[in-house]
């Protein structure tokens, strides 16, 4: 491995976490957009299917950001991303960039891949994680006759 593939392996889980959390902070304020016009646009109405969208992407964003558990919330908002995707962009063409649907694909390969690698090493899910591995016992090996 070259010299610069070492440094760059000792930084992937920094790098991870990074990258969670500016997604997680993107769909955050994807919600809260819709649910209160905050950072911009007008907010949607209560009860639509957009509202709902927007209580998940509050709520899984918060989770992602945090990285709280982080597999579980990924696989959810992906595959929120995948239906926005089908319901709202696919019936207006099948390329992405045609029927404006690259931000929602794009969340959603996002989401898919933090659901296998999981949250980095900066998150609630590893301190958590941490100090399970430190409860845990190991039992003595059962003598068999």
């Amino acid at each position: 491995m070259s010299q610069l593939g070492a440094r760059l392996s000792g930084l992937t889980s920094t790098v991870l976490s990074l990258f969670r959390i500016v997604f997680g902070l993107l769909f955050f304020v994807h919600g809260t957009s819709k649910l209160f016009g905050w950072p911009v646009g007008p907010t949607v109405p209560s009860g639509s299917q957009f509202w709902w969208a927007g209580i998940l992407e509050i709520t899984l964003g918060a989770l992602i950001t945090l990285g709280l558990f982080t597999r579980a919330a990924a696989f959810i908002a992906a595959g929120q991303m995948a239906v926005a995707f089908f319901t709202q962009h696919f019936p207006h063409g099948f390329w992405p960039i045609a029927n404006q649907g690259e931000p929602a694909v794009l969340f959603c390969w996002a989401f898919f891949l933090l659901v296998f690698t999981g949250s980095g090493w900066l998150a609630i899910d590893s301190v958590l994680g941490r100090r399970h591995k430190a409860e845990k016992v190991d039992a003595p090996p059962v003598e068999r006759d």
